[in-house]
C-alpha cells in the first residue's frame, strides 16, 4: 500500500518533539566527498517547483531513478534547497518569539503548537518557511522513500546568534541513516543566507552543510539532545558559544581556528597575538580584516606551516580599543575573533 501523506498532518512542526530510536550513533564516512551527485542534482532540477500537496508522490519521483540511498537522499536534499524559500518575516517573528520566552517551557511549547500549523500551510502553499519547515520536509521527503530521518533542534550560531551568553535554542535541522550510518545536514543553511539588513533571502546552494563530518558540523551547530552531535569526545554548550565564530566557508574550506580557543581575546598593544588555524593545505590567499568602528584595514599576513595541518599567523595591535579580527581566504569569510587591548 503507498505510504498516505496526510498523517503527516498529526507530525507537526512541533519544536523538540522528534522521537529518537535507540541506535548505534555512527561518525561520517571521509569517502562523501568523493562521490558525484551530478546526477541526482540533475533529477532534482527536472522537478522545478514541483507541489507538495503529495509527498509520497514527490519522493517517488525524486528517488526512483536511483537504487541506492545515498543518491536518493541527495536528489531529496537539492530538491528542498532548490524550492524552498527562508521566509524572512516568520524567521524573524519565531526567533523574537523564542528568545522572549526561553525560560518559560510550557509558554515555548505552546508557541510552538500554534506557529507549527502556521508553518506548514505557508510551506505547502508558498513554499516558504523555516527551520523547522525545512527539517520537516527533509524529514517526510526521506521517509516517504523508506529513508530514517530525524529532526535535530538546538543551537545555531552565527553573527547575530549564539555569541557567548547562555545560549538560546534557536534552529532545527537533520541527521538520516544511510547504510546503517548517520550524517548531519541542514538544509536551511544549504539553501542561502538571509541578509537581516535587507530583509532578504539570498538563494545559493552550500555544500558545506550536506551531510557534514560531525567535528565540522559542530562549529556552528549543537543539538539538545548532545547524542546527535555523532561524536564520542564532546566539546560543551558553553565551549561552542564562546569559541570563535566560525562562517559557512570555513566549514567548506574546512579552515578552522584552533587558537586561542575563545571568540573574546584579551592582549596587550605591541605584543604579537599568534593565531592558529587547521586546513588541509596552506591556504594561498589568506587575508586578515581588522576592524574598529568605520575604520577597516585589510593585510596579507605572513602563513607560517606547523604539524600536522596546523598553520599560524601574527598581528600586533598598536593601539588600545576593540577590535574585530577576520580571517579570510580568496575573499571568503572563514573566521571571526573579537580582540580588547587595554593596555
Amino acid at each position: 500500500m503507498a505510504k498516505s501523506s496526510q498523517p503527516v498532518l498529526k507530525r507537526m512542526l512541533l519544536f523538540g518533539a522528534c522521537l529518537l530510536a535507540t541506535m548505534q550513533l555512527l561518525a561520517q564516512s571521509p569517502t562523501i566527498a568523493q562521490v558525484d551527485f551530478a546526477r541526482a542534482d540533475s533529477v532534482a532540477r527536472l522537478y522545478h517547483g514541483y507541489s507538495l500537496a503529495n509527498l509520497n508522490d514527490l519522493s517517488h519521483k525524486l528517488t526512483h531513478p536511483f537504487t541506492n540511498d545515498l543518491e536518493k537522499f541527495r536528489a531529496i536534499y537539492r530538491w528542498v534547497c532548490n524550492n524552498i524559500d527562508n521566509d524572512f518575516d516568520y524567521f524573524e517573528r519565531n526567533q523574537a518569539k523564542r528568545k522572549k520566552l526561553l525560560n518559560d517551557a510550557d509558554a515555548l511549547d505552546d508557541w510552538n503548537r500554534k506557529f507549527a500549523p502556521q508553518v506548514f500551510k505557508r510551506l505547502l502553499q508558498q513554499h516558504s518557511t523555516v527551520c523547522t519547515g525545512y527539517a520537516y520536509l527533509i524529514r517526510e521527503l526521506a521517509y516517504h522513500a523508506d529513508i530514517e530521518s530525524v529532526i535535530v533542534d538546538g543551537y545555531g550560531r552565527n553573527a547575530e546568534a549564539n555569541i557567548g551568553g547562555p545560549g538560546v535554542p534557536n534552529h532545527s535541522w537533520n541527521a538520516v541513516q544511510l547504510s546503517g550510518q548517520w550524517y548531519l545536514c541542514d538544509a536551511t543553511w544549504s539553501s542561502g543566507t538571509i541578509d537581516t539588513q535587507q530583509g532578504l533571502f539570498i538563494k545559493q546552494f552550500r555544500e558545506a552543510y550536506f551531510l557534514t563530518p560531525p567535528e565540522l558540523f559542530v562549529r556552528n551547530h549543537y543539538p539538545l539532545d548532545t547524542r546527535w552531535l555523532l561524536m564520542e569526545a564532546q566539546p560543551s554548550l558553553t565551549s561552542y558559544l564562546n569559541g570563535p565564530l566560525v562562517y559557512n566557508d570555513g566549514i567548506g574550506q574546512e579552515i578552522l581556528p584552533v587558537a586561542p580557543a575563545t571568540f573574546n581575546v584579551a592582549a596587550t598593544r605591541k605584543v604579537p597575538i599568534t593565531f592558529r588555524f587547521s586546513a588541509p593545505i596552506q591556504p594561498e590567499e589568506l587575508t586578515l580584516q581588522i576592524v574598529q568602528g568605520s575604520h577597516v584595514l585589510d593585510l596579507s599576513p605572513k602563513v607560517t606551516p606547523e604539524a600536522d595541518g596546523l598553520y599560524n599567523i601574527t598581528h600586533t595591535f598598536p593601539a588600545r580599543g576593540t577590535y574585530a579580527l577576520h580571517v579570510r581566504n580568496s575573499g571568503d569569510y572563514l573566521f571571526t575573533y573579537e580582540v580588547r587591548i587595554a593596555k
